[in-house]
């Protein structure tokens, strides 16, 4: 059974997503169905082999806990591309293959990047492609040797139970884009399978706002299905396994057209508009009305919504409340 549904009842905001173990979201692919053939069987790799890939991938990933403090004097295009052949070469290390689509923006944009969620490889496949802070739930600081490289590396832990502390988080996004820097989130708030998506959270769309940066939408998609679905109860370790016994497990990073600002001037606006183009299925009905209406809502009782304004009658924590909808 999935203990993940008693601890969402305790935190309602937080997304479901219906992909867990038990349901084959995260298992061994059956190749049958995803390339169609009946005859298609699942050979998993030699264990040997499997072996090997996660040694090698272990032991770049530490190499890089080793180097990320070296880096540190080196100017920021120069960690940039650092950051981005290590993420290469650990996601190599694993046996996926990755082909990128899609132009790459100019270098040094101040831009909020934000990209579905289906495992952990999602982080070095968009880390080798558009590098950057990333924003990750608290959990992961807790995660053997990754949690010390991602703190390491400057990633942004958000608490998802304090909702309190998410006006903070979103004032630290939007301090780091001022600065010229580049933010990867993943708005979906949880890990889906692949086959399908989640909603995307408009709360951290409100540091694009508040700073005028474009939203950089990406897409990933692997093959076979379930291989890399980290989702669920699946521990960390059976993941690793799972990767590295899959042969021909491909990541494909699809960068979209960038989302400008100005043409979407609200957070929620942002949110129905990187999710459009990140899952190109039809929105349902009440996604993108209901955006418009809060709104519309807003402007007749306000000029400019954001998350560190202040009313009159209320201190600047009381907008933490309308932060996470």
């Amino acid at each position: 059974m999935n203990r993940a549904v008693p601890l969402t009842l305790l935190s309602p905001w937080l997304p479901t997503a219906p992909c867990t173990p038990g349901r084959r979201c995260a298992a061994h692919p059956d190749a049958a169905a995803d390339t169609g053939s009946a005859s298609a069987a699942f050979r998993p790799a030699p264990a040997p082999l499997a072996c090997a890939r996660l040694a090698a991938g272990l032991a770049t990933v530490l190499l890089g806990v080793v180097l990320l403090p070296a880096a540190g004097p080196l100017p920021a295009a120069g960690r940039l591309a650092l950051v981005r052949l290590w993420a290469r070469a650990v996601v190599r290390a694993f046996g996926v293959r990755f082909v990128v689509t899609g132009a790459r923006p100019p270098a040094r944009r101040p831009e909020l990047v934000v990209a579905n969620h289906v495992s952990w490889l999602d982080i070095p496949l968009v880390a080798a492609v558009l590098p950057g802070r990333m924003i990750a739930k608290r959990e992961v600081r807790g995660w053997p040797v990754l949690g010390l490289l991602a703190a390491l590396g400057g990633t942004l832990f958000i608490d998802r139970d304090g909702l309190r502390r998410l006006p903070g988080t979103v004032r630290e996004v939007a301090a780091a884009l001022a600065a010229g820097g580049r933010v990867t989130a993943f708005p979906e708030g949880s890990t889906w399978c692949g086959r399908a998506g989640g909603r995307f959270r408009p709360a951290l769309f409100q540091a694009a706002v508040d700073t005028g940066s474009d939203v950089q939408p990406v897409r990933i998609d692997y093959r076979p299905h379930g291989a890399a679905g980290y989702v669920g109860e699946d521990a960390l370790g059976a993941s690793l396994w799972r990767v590295v016994r899959t042969p021909g497990l491909t990541a494909e990073v699809r960068i979209l057209d960038p989302i400008s600002v100005i043409q979407h001037p609200d957070r929620r606006l942002l949110a129905a508009a990187a999710q459009q183009a990140v899952h190109p299925t039809p929105v349902p009905r009440q996604a993108v009305p209901n955006a418009y209406r809060a709104v519309a809502s807003d402007s007749a009782n306000r000029p400019f919504s954001s998350v560190h304004q202040r009313s009159a009658s209320k201190p600047a924590s009381a907008s933490s409340a309308r932060t996470p909808s």
